[in-house]
């Protein structure tokens, strides 16, 4: 990983490095997870810097870099990159607060400063692409976050609310080897479930509820996401149709997303069958994102991106129908993308459940 960006920048030219501050990309490229540090890299050096509450575990865990003391950190930052005959500093962009960038300039004297998205853009390109240890973590977490799905089905009752049944979740999760939550847990039900994001309330379940959970957890630092969308006691004819678009229109891209795919055609294989159903209104979302180190990342299957699906990447299917002040269902799978197609990482079943 830490290669491959090195090789990018020297691609660049001479005299380009990066400054990396994030912790989500600082655990990337380092394999250690802290709070705080600072990750420099040049085509032929890399060094991290961090403060003595990590100095003796980054020491004894990172071989993909140098490792230092943080001292005072922008003199001592100006310094390594002189030493590495910096001259054009490349920064993340989205990542980087005004505060940092005006005391890099106090005292990067000779380097100027790229606040485009070069650097996201970059990382983006590497990211994206999984090798087959990130997979294989992705796969643990989703297969934890899979057992918990069929123990909640068991646990969830026509009274039970829906605080109960999210922490019912995140508890079985962590329990189970999960390392932590991908997110706060979606479970919302009834009205509630249209709308996408909803927060778990004290509303009580009740017959002829739609139930959705949207939930992951994490294994060596990467996400797992997947949603199910549960009918209590009975569903209404119209509960089920919607219920069967939605369905469908997941099954479509999940048999057409490929890699050499426009990101946007592959959001319209979800999007035109929810349209042509006559719900295209009520489909208010992207249709996937990424998933690995962060729960949203590079590439999203969307109307506006332009991006190319690429071997290796891993991408949500997540279409929904959201129909205000009645119901919502959405239906999410995690997909790798392969040369001819997709492999379903996720086993969890789709077919209309009803308690």
């Amino acid at each position: 990983m830490m290669n491959n960006l090195q090789k990018l920048l020297k691609d660049k030219g001479a005299g380009f490095c990066a400054l990396i501050i994030s912790p989500e990309n600082r655990k990337y490229f380092t394999g250690f997870e802290s709070s705080d540090g600072f990750l420099l890299v040049s085509s032929d050096r890399a060094v991290f810097i961090t403060d003595g509450r990590y100095i003796e575990a980054a020491e004894k865990q990172i071989s993909a870099c140098e490792v230092m003391l943080l001292g005072k950190t922008y003199p001592q930052i100006a310094t390594i990159l002189n030493e590495m005959n910096c001259r054009h500093l490349l920064v993340e962009s989205t990542k980087m607060t005004v505060s940092t960038y005006n005391s890099l300039k106090g005292v990067l004297k000779n380097i100027s400063i790229s606040t485009d998205t070069t650097l996201d853009t970059i990382i983006n390109s590497i990211r994206s692409i999984k090798t087959r240890n990130e997979v294989e973590s992705i796969i643990k977490a989703q297969r934890i976050a899979e057992n918990a799905f069929e123990h909640i089905l068991k646990f969830i009752k026509v009274g039970v609310t829906e605080k109960e049944i999210a922490l019912e979740l995140d508890f079985y999760m962590l329990r189970n080897g999960g390392e932590g939550l991908s997110f706060e847990t979606i479970a919302v039900s009834g009205a509630n479930s249209s709308m996408p994001h909803g927060v778990p309330s004290n509303k009580k379940i009740e017959n002829g509820d739609f139930i959705t959970l949207d939930f992951g957890t994490i294994i060596n630092g990467y996400h797992s996401d997947m949603t199910r969308t549960i009918a209590m006691g009975f569903a209404t004819d119209e509960m089920k149709n919607v219920y069967d678009i939605v369905l469908k229109a997941q099954n479509n891209c999940l048999a057409n997303i490929r890699s050499g795919i426009n990101c946007k055609d592959g959001d319209e294989f979800a999007r035109s069958v929810i349209r042509d159903a006559g719900y295209g209104q009520y489909f208010t979302h992207s249709t996937g994102h990424g998933v690995g180190v962060e729960i949203h990342e590079f590439p999203n299957l969307s109307p506006a991106s332009d991006s190319i699906l690429q071997v290796g990447n891993i991408v949500t299917v997540e279409p929904g129908i959201y129909i205000p002040d009645k119901f919502g269902v959405r239906i999410e799978d995690m997909a790798l993308i392969t040369e001819n197609g997709c492999e379903n990482l996720t086993n969890a079943p789709k077919d209309l459940i009803i308690l």
